[in-house]
């Protein structure tokens, strides 16, 4: 196997999406019996919850590909738009699809759009 340098871990981080970062940060927990929590004085006051991500994101359409109209189609299902105004945001790009929803629907938006040929990022 061969070793990945600094610079390509750093760069798949930034490409990697909220979910796919926290599978890597528990499967590191795991795998190591560490914690990624911060260390808790014990005079410190209350005990804060270990955060479990966004429980809110936005998806942002930042193209749409080769076939615009298959991904207006999909826009329309998404949004509930008529056709002019789904016509008016993938013109648009980059735009954003859907606003503060919860990171596994933003999934399934995300995963329409990609297959109808749009790149999609999640925010």
């Amino acid at each position: 196997m061969a070793k990945l340098t600094q610079e390509e871990i750093l760069a798949y981080l930034d490409e990697a999406t909220i979910l796919e970062l926290n599978a890597l940060v528990k499967a590191i927990e795991e795998k190591y019996g560490v914690s990624a929590a911060a260390p808790v004085a014990v005079a410190a006051g209350p005990v804060v919850e270990e955060e479990q991500g966004p429980t809110s994101v936005n998806v942002v359409m930042t193209s749409f590909g080769d076939s615009k109209v298959a991904v207006i189609k999909v826009v329309r299902e998404i949004t509930g738009l008529g056709l002019v105004d789904a016509k008016k945001l993938v013109d648009g790009v980059p735009a954003e699809i859907k606003k503060e929803i919860t990171p596994e629907e933003a999934e399934e938006i995300k995963k329409k759009l990609t297959d109808a040929g749009a790149t999609v990022e999640i925010k």
